[in-house]
């Protein structure tokens, strides 16, 4: 124990600078396997020295069971502490307008990634009546915010200040010991970012020319048919209990069938558990005023009243998705991909830089639902797609795949 304590320190698994970590856990698994693999060369030395007679299964079970034990016992914790408001981080936002706007929406909305945003600062506040926060100053006040507000972070998000401005932030932030994250401009593009050059003194973020050869989509597809097969082995007994609770509660088939848009255009037919009444369809003209999408192209209700009692919970654990293995199989979508589109919705959008979402068959997950899921707009949900095939490759599925196990559960943006 002692051991693992003093490792995981050593690791940063005790650090709570990155955000990403305080989220979701995930980029810090392939440090969490590398403690196990070294746990269980002394835990196979002592089970030598203790003369056990196969001392090749004590690493065998520890190590496992360490690594399971520690990741569920992390996000337990987690779990509890991003909702915990002494632990969030106090943070502002420097700059206004479209981009800090999002921003703010999306930490307010995004609880687990432990902010608390609390005001803005510019020079020239533009828009801010959208972002919801009250205006703290200018950038010159920067310091005198920081101690009287007790900020704990600070987000530069596009502001109209000159470089130098920006700067004497920057230099105010590491004098207060205060985090700060900046967000690049043309971030929409950055989902392929691999590395970070410098040409002498001068930075740069590159940005690779995307590459999706026959290797990659092969090792895609093995991927999407190994998942997707274990998957319907191991919850078999789930399918059919839900299969079952399906058919008492509400008479109408167990399965809901629709024409979606696969890769590179070609239609298919997409399976999914029914969580609505037979009726659902007919009665749709019925509640357009509840629409919560106001972009013209989603529609979504919180309190759906068309949504059965089994059919909440399928939707609150994502379960209704579970048939989309059998597409997976098929070969028609993928574990990993963009968000599989209705008819309507791909015919709402121009054909151009989008498009490239079709490159890739369509996922079971992916980017928008860990990222929100019904909480997202179509248009975000279009850039997050467009970023993730840009960016593919397969460390990114296995990504997105552990983070979705913490997004099922806590039914972020679930309805």
């Amino acid at each position: 124990m002692a051991l693992w304590l003093l490792s995981a320190f050593a690791a940063g698994l005790y650090s709570v600078e990155n955000l990403s970590s305080w989220a979701t856990g995930v980029p810090e698994a392939g440090r969490q396997v590398g403690l196990a693999l070294l746990l269980s060369w002394p835990v196979y030395g002592l089970a030598t020295v203790l003369s056990a007679s196969t001392p090749i299964v004590a690493p065998l079970i520890v190590a496992p069971f360490a690594l399971l034990l520690s990741a569920l016992g992390r996000s337990f914790v987690r779990a509890r502490l991003h909702r915990s408001a002494p632990l969030r981080q106090r943070t502002i936002i420097v700059g206004s307008g479209t981009v800090a706007s999002q921003l703010s929406e999306r930490i307010i909305r995004h609880t687990e990634f432990g902010l608390l945003p609390i005001g803005i600062l510019d020079d020239e506040p533009h828009r801010a009546e959208d972002m919801g926060l009250p205006v703290l100053g200018t950038l010159s006040q920067l310091r005198a915010v920081i101690d009287t507000h007790e900020v704990d972070r600070v987000i530069i998000a596009f502001s109209r200040a000159s470089h130098e401005n920006l700067l004497d932030c920057l230099r105010a932030c590491r004098d207060k010991r205060v985090a700060v994250d900046v967000v690049p401009r043309l971030f929409e593009f950055l989902g392929g970012a691999r590395s970070l050059e410098q040409i002498g003194d001068v930075p740069l973020l590159s940005i690779g020319v995307p590459r999706l050869s026959k290797a990659s989509r092969i090792a895609k597809r093995v991927l999407d048919a190994t998942a997707a097969v274990s998957g319907i082995v191991i919850l078999s007994p789930l399918l059919a209990a839900i299969a079952i609770a399906i058919r008492l509660e509400s008479r109408g088939p167990v399965f809901f069938r629709q024409r979606r848009i696969g890769r590179e255009g070609d239609q298919f037919e997409i399976f999914k558990f029914r969580s609505m009444y037979q009726d659902a369809d007919r009665r749709k003209a019925e509640y357009e005023t509840l629409n919560d999408q106001d972009d013209g192209v989603m529609f979504k209700i919180h309190q759906d009243p068309r949504v059965s009692r089994v059919g909440r919970l399928l939707r609150r654990l994502s379960l209704d998705e579970l048939p989309q293995l059998l597409n997976v199989i098929r070969g028609e979508m993928s574990i990993v991909g963009p968000r599989p589109l209705i008819m309507v919705e791909q015919d709402a959008f121009d054909e151009t830089w989008h498009a490239r979402r079709l490159d890739l068959r369509p996922g079971l997950t992916g980017p928008w639902q860990i990222s929100g899921r019904s909480d997202l707009t179509a248009h975000e949900m279009l850039r997050l797609d467009f970023q993730y095939v840009t960016g593919w490759s397969l460390a990114r599925d296995l990504e997105i795949m552990l983070a979705t196990i913490p997004a099922v559960f806590t039914g972020r943006g679930a309805y």
